[in-house]
């Protein structure tokens, strides 16, 4: 069981956390400036707050990646809170 305020290990992909951060798509493109062809979760952290936290990995087509704090609250609101561009594939995820 994680500690609240601790940030989890690394986690696989899951389906359940892609379709989450789809709700903030738009809104990473518009701070990235491009439309992106390629939106694909590769791993993801979670931090519980008063709501959770989601730092995830995102391919982004090529050799581009992108790491997203992404934010939902108790009521299942989801915001995107900050982004990491350019990443690599083997950087790890960390705290930001």
């Amino acid at each position: 069981m994680m500690m609240t305020g601790g940030i989890s290990d690394a986690k696989p992909f899951s389906e359940e956390v892609q379709q989450l951060l789809e709700a903030v798509k738009s809104e990473l493109e518009e701070k990235l400036g491009k439309k992106l062809d390629r939106f694909q979760l590769v791993s993801y952290k979670t931090q519980v707050v008063a709501g959770t936290n989601y730092f995830a990995k995102m391919d982004i087509g090529g050799e581009e990646l992108v790491h997203m704090r992404v934010y939902r609250n108790l009521q299942g609101e989801v915001s995107l809170h900050s982004h990491q561009h350019p990443k690599t594939r083997e950087e790890d995820i960390e705290y930001f």
